[in-house]
């Protein structure tokens, strides 16, 4: 029993580890962001001009974009909350919609699973812009108004380029 318990505790150990290195990585200084701080801004963003939507995680806003002009925004957005943030990037994609989603992982106060309408999934772990209210923070997900979280839903398409950037870091890199 004590070989198992302390092989648990080692893969344990392991999987701690690697998030810990992988943090380490620094997300503004990959090819990817390279690739992204090369191309310039969209105008009144801090994101690409090959982006669809760009999120400022600093600012709290979020801009809809085609063929690098806005086409909405910029719209105010709540991100992830403690412990619960949304990840940056500089390549995301449009992989899912479901306009009547509903969470696995969060709940109403009543216990039901936690409406997120108008989903648009764009990250790993379920990681979407949805309606929903913006002066409270997320569990990762980008929350928006509900005519905005309507627009974004019906703007973007699978496949298409997400970009979640702190704003001030994106400037200093162009």
């Amino acid at each position: 029993m004590a070989l198992t318990l302390s092989s648990v505790a080692v893969a344990a150990a392991g999987t701690f580890a690697v998030p810990a290195l992988a943090d380490a990585v620094s997300t503004e200084n990959n090819s990817v962001a390279r690739a992204a701080h090369a191309e310039a801004a969209v105008p009144g963003t801090p994101c690409s001009v090959s982006v669809r939507a760009c999120v400022d995680l600093e600012t709290q806003r979020a801009w809809l974009a085609r063929d690098g002009e806005v086409v909405r925004g910029p719209m105010t957005i709540a991100t992830g909350g403690e412990g619960y943030a949304t990840p940056v990037g500089h390549s995301l994609r449009v992989y899912r919609k479901d306009k009547d989603h509903v969470s696995g992982e969060s709940r109403t106060p009543d216990g039901r699973p936690a409406p997120m309408p108008y989903s648009v999934f764009f990250n790993d772990g379920g990681i979407a812009f949805h309606a929903g209210d913006p002066a409270r923070s997320s569990a990762g997900c980008v929350r928006m108004e509900d005519d905005d979280a309507k627009a974004t839903f019906a703007e973007l398409q699978i496949g298409d380029k997400v970009q979640v950037v702190n704003g001030s870091v994106e400037r200093a890199h162009r």
